[in-house]
Order: C-alpha cells, then sequence, then structure tokens
C-alpha cells in the first residue's frame, strides 16, 4: 500500500529525513516511534502527501504520489488519505456532523448526499447523541472521535495518526487504540502511527524506530 524509497528531506541547513525506505501492506498497522526530532512527523507529513520530499519516491496504492501536480495531489490526498492528529483541529463553528462531512464537501459532494455517511460513522464511533454539539461543548474524547469519523469519511485505503492519544487521559486512550485495530478488521484500512504510547506502539503489527533522520 506504501512504498516510500530513498527520502529526503532538509529544512533550512537542517537534514530531518536522510534517505528513509519504508513498506507498509495493505491492512497493516505500523507504528513509529522515536525521540523528538527523529524525523517522525516529517516522514507522516510526505506520506500523507501534505510535504514533499527533496528526493525519493513514494507510491501508495500503485499511484506515484511524488509525480502529481498541486490540484492532483490534493484531489488524491482527499480520496485516499486520512489524517487524525493530536489536536484535532475540528473547526469550532461547525458541528460534529458538518465537521465529518466536510470532506465530502470538499469532493463536490452535496451535504444531503453527505448526511447518511456522517451519521453512519457517528453511530459507529458511540457520538452520534452529540452530532448536534460544537466541538467546544464535547471532551477530548468525543472531539478525537468526531476527528477519527472525519478521516474514515470518504473510506481512504491509508488512515495516518500523529500521537493521536497524545492529549487523551489513560481510558480514553485506550478505547482510541481498540477502535484502530476494530476498524483495521472491519474495514482492511492500513494505518501508520507516530506515536510516545508504548502501549499503542506494541500493539501494532510492526513497531519502527526512527534515530537521527532513518529508521
Amino acid at each position: 500500500m506504501i512504498h516510500a524509497r530513498a527520502i529526503h528531506k532538509r529544512f533550512g541547513d537542517l537534514e530531518v529525513l536522510k534517505g528513509v525506505d519504508l513498506h507498509v501492506a495493505k491492512g497493516e498497522v505500523v507504528s513509529i516511534v522515536g525521540a523528538s526530532g527523529a524525523g517522525k512527523t516529517t516522514l507522516l507529513q510526505i506520506i500523507g502527501t501534505l510535504e514533499r520530499p527533496d528526493s525519493g519516491s513514494l507510491h501508495i496504492g500503485g499511484q506515484e504520489v511524488t509525480k502529481l501536480g498541486s490540484r492532483a495531489l490534493s484531489a488524491f490526498r482527499n480520496r485516499h488519505i486520512g489524517f487524525v492528529f493530536q489536536f484535532h483541529h475540528l473547526l469550532p463553528e461547525f458541528t460534529a456532523l458538518e465537521n465529518v462531512l466536510m470532506p465530502g464537501l470538499i469532493a463536490g459532494r452535496s451535504m444531503k448526499d453527505c448526511t447518511p455517511r456522517a451519521v453512519e460513522l457517528l453511530e459507529r464511533l458511540n457520538i452520534a447523541a452529540r452530532r448536534e454539539h460544537k466541538p467546544g461543548q464535547l471532551s477530548g474524547g468525543e472531539q478525537q472521535r468526531v476527528a477519527v469519523a472525519r478521516a474514515l469519511f470518504n473510506s481512504p485505503s491509508v488512515v495516518l495518526a500523529d500521537e493521536p492519544s497524545g492529549n487523551l487521559d489513560s481510558a480514553h486512550a485506550r478505547e482510541l487504540h481498540q477502535l484502530f485495530f476494530e476498524l483495521r478488521t472491519e474495514l482492511g484500512q492500513t494505518f501508520v502511527i507516530v506515536t510516545h504510547n508504548e502501549e499503542l506502539a506494541g500493539m501494532a503489527d510492526r513497531k519502527l524506530v526512527m534515530k537521527d533522520g532513518v529508521i
């Protein structure tokens, strides 16, 4: 599903990634751990097509995304990649339901067309009762579930999670971790998770350690 080869990335004089190779199979759950500054988040952003590598190649689902133009890349990202971040990035002026269906609106679908899928996901994540609440009215665990539902809206092939339980208490973190593996079993999605949580990292099919810009 993911095939990254010889990925290099620098910011100014700082070389962050120094020739990373990464292969992830379809339906695999891979965790990436390492000290701050090791390059984990930069690698995740490149896999998610939010950053372009300085050199190297990246194939996702057989598509070489490093050769796509900006518009084609945005469309690919919206259709094939879901993101779960530590800080949710929910839009505060919109309800939970509206936040979840936002990827569908971006893809050009109507609110009417998108709503059933959003409700289905909120029900699957046990938060449908809060669908008319705005993020400020939700707990941290509830906000993260809304963020996961949003990530899943377009049925992406790949879900990328950057410290997804970093702001959750241990009980909610454990629930979120379990949810990822249930989703993989049910939907066959591929997960790459950057985390400092050793419990989550250890549950993955493979745990990769990054140090000084390499795996």
